[in-house]
């Protein structure tokens, strides 16, 4: 259980870090699964060209926010599945995610990811 909480907040975190311009999206495909990447892919997209179009004049005033998990649940589904629930805090309000974290191929891959 306490390794899965340290996935599900890894990815969490690595997730908002992405949503917020951050971090580059190629370090969590170790993680997820290509339907979940090319989910995070296309929303991280969105999320760009809305703040691009928001801070076209803004200059470097714009700073990245730093994301800080502030807790995570887990549940066992079943062997080698587990559902996870992450509060984190990105400097400007409080997100919810949640995780589905299957065994698969003999490595953890995120199956289902909900970033709110």
């Amino acid at each position: 259980m306490h390794r899965m909480a340290g996935i599900a907040r890894c990815v969490a975190q690595g997730s908002l870090e992405v949503l917020a311009g951050s971090r580059p999206l190629q370090q969590l495909s170790r993680w997820l699964d290509p339907e979940n990447y090319e989910r995070l892919q296309l929303r991280a997209n969105l999320v760009r060209c809305i703040n691009g179009s928001r801070t076209a004049g803004a200059g470097p005033s714009c700073a990245l926010r730093q994301v800080v998990v502030r807790s995570a649940r887990v549940c066992r589904i079943d062997d080698g599945v587990f559902e996870a629930s992450v509060v984190a805090y990105d400097q400007k309000r409080v997100r919810a995610v949640a995780l589905r974290i299957e065994r698969r191929r003999g490595t953890w891959r995120v199956t289902a990811l909900e970033i709110g």
